[in-house]
């Protein structure tokens, strides 16, 4: 077999031996050269396919360490909330999406952020009755922490004012104790239970038809934090061939145990589907004001967060799953909740097994507010550090208003790298955009889409454009163990690449967001071509 010569091209393979070729030898899934156009040529012998690339970028696929792909594809066919300025605007797209639907189904969708309105009051199930007031409606925020129900929802989930709080939960009330319809945590389990269930739709197809989406964007590979329902749906689109891009697939801690049984380790599969850690949520989010904080929130007297997982529980967990052979990536937003997070990794890395230690590459989702002395202290314990960039950009109105003066290493990942930890980024698709070109322009610059604030939240937390790259790419391979297999362009690596017409290298920092990508390989195969 002769294989595929790509020539004509300016190629960064992320490889420090060769950072730069003009031509790619490709057979089967593997790459056999990276080089110049003779050497390429020479290898492929006679007969060889050439693909003439007309001097476009090629970068080695594109990996998100983070995104909820299943949510993600749902979320396209239901109501989006995203960008609403107001409670009206909001009420106005629910009305609008309710009159498409057939008489029994349930109203789902959901991506407002109260935060962002001008009047920025928590939405109630009196408001959302207004408008939908024959069907159940269950309606997530931005972050995913807090869940909007109306009352015939409440009615269908069982809740009311006789319904206590659930462990590592909250059902918000008014003064007489009767729910808002604002659930938050665990109190909202029930509520999503009906979001992943099929009056959500069917997720083969789902899947099937919108994770083109994510080749488009460049995308090879993602690392899914969604539940089990989405792994079902993977290994069904596996087995009838029709999975285009490579899945680490986590597992949600309410499935540990079946994990168990079943003998699952991370790291299980193969190079197309394989078994990730178990995801574990310590706290919320910060919009939610359920991240776990050291300080109470300002204005709210004791409300340091909600622990979801409190530290006892979460030791054992993480005792359990390791002995197992399963690592685990930790939901850790607040700095208490970080700590919580690198205390219970240490006491169970001065008892484990030093194979085990060794073995497993446990991981700590968000990393996004830590206090200063916990920067070295995860970069010495091995921990990955699964970070969002657009969450930093994003949340710069919210912790402007909010973490001001506290003295936190918020969103840092330029000292997590200089201190030696392991830096993977993806999206936290749906709640941002899963472009992981959005993603490196965020880590680039640290501004907002239109440029605020000049030089950047934090800049002294900047990256070079080669160091978000390799978060994006070798950072992603060596957090689902694969860093012999992807990440880089070079013989022997799987043939995952991708096709720019502009030169992210060539660009100033502030257009990285508007960079396309025009094929996406995955395996040797053109999965996606614009």
């Amino acid at each position: 077999m002769s294989g595929t010569v790509y020539e004509n091209a300016r190629i960064h393979t992320l490889d420090p031996d060769r950072p730069y070729a003009e031509a790619m030898l490709v057979r089967g899934e593997r790459i056999v050269a990276v080089g110049d156009l003779a050497e390429c040529r020479d290898r492929a012998g006679g007969g060889a396919r050439r693909v003439d690339l007309g001097g476009a970028a090629v970068l080695p696929g594109l990996i998100d360490s983070h995104i909820h792909a299943a949510s993600y594809v749902r979320g396209l066919d239901q109501v989006d909330l995203r960008g609403t300025a107001s409670l009206d605007e909001a009420l106005t797209r629910i009305a609008r999406h309710a009159a498409t639907l057939p008489p029994d189904a349930w109203l789902l969708g959901g991506g407002w952020d109260s935060n962002k309105w001008t009047r920025p009051v928590q939405p109630t199930r009196t408001d959302l009755d207004r408008v939908c007031p024959d069907r159940p409606a269950a309606l997530p925020s931005i972050d995913g922490h807090t869940i909007w129900v109306n009352t015939a929802a409440l009615a269908r989930l069982g809740i009311d004012a006789t319904t206590p709080d659930p462990a590592g939960g909250q059902i918000a009330r008014d003064e007489h104790g009767e729910p808002t319809g604002i659930l938050r945590e665990a109190a909202a389990d029930a509520a999503y239970a009906v979001v992943r269930s099929p009056h959500a739709g069917d997720l083969v197809a789902q899947l099937r038809t919108h994770l083109p989406r994510l080749l488009a964007a460049g995308l090879t590979g993602i690392h899914d934090l969604d539940g089990q329902d989405a792994r079902a749906a993977y290994e069904t689109l596996y087995a009838r061939g029709e999975l285009p891009l490579r899945v680490h697939k986590t597992i949600p801690a309410t499935a540990l145990d079946e994990a168990i049984d079943a003998g699952w380790a991370t790291g299980d599969g193969d190079r197309w589907l394989s078994t990730g850690p178990v995801k574990i949520f310590t706290d919320g989010a910060l919009g939610s004001h359920t991240c776990l904080m050291t300080e109470p929130y300002d204005g709210e007297p004791g409300n340091h967060g909600i622990a979801v997982t409190p530290a006892e529980e979460f030791e054992r967990l993480v005792a359990t799953a390791a002995g197992a052979g399963i690592a685990v990536a930790a939901h850790a937003i607040g700095d208490a909740a970080n700590r919580m997070v690198l205390r219970a990794y240490a006491r169970w890395r001065e008892s484990a097994d030093p194979g085990a230690v060794a073995r497993l590459r446990h991981r700590i989702e968000h990393t996004q507010h830590l206090l200063p002395d916990d920067v070295p202290l995860l970069a010495r314990s091995g921990v990955i550090a699964s970070m969002q960039p657009t969450h930093c950009t994003s949340d710069i109105p919210l912790t402007t208003r909010m973490l001001a003066g506290r003295g936190l290493a918020s969103y840092a990942w330029r000292s997590l790298l200089d201190a030696g930890a392991t830096v993977a980024f993806g999206s936290d698709a749906p709640v941002e955009d899963p472009d992981p070109f959005f993603g490196i322009h965020a880590a680039v610059t640290r501004q907002q889409p239109d440029g605020t604030p000049p030089g950047g939240v934090d800049s002294h937390e900047r990256l070079d454009l080669d160091t978000a790259l390799r978060c994006f790419t070798e950072a992603g391979a060596y957090a689902s163990y694969e860093e012999h297999l992807k990440g880089r362009l070079r013989s022997g690596m799987l043939a995952d690449f991708i096709v720019l017409p502009t030169d992210p290298y060539r660009v100033d920092a502030a257009e990285l967001r508007e960079v396309t990508v025009a094929l996406t390989v995955v395996g040797g195969v053109v999965r996606w071509q614009r």
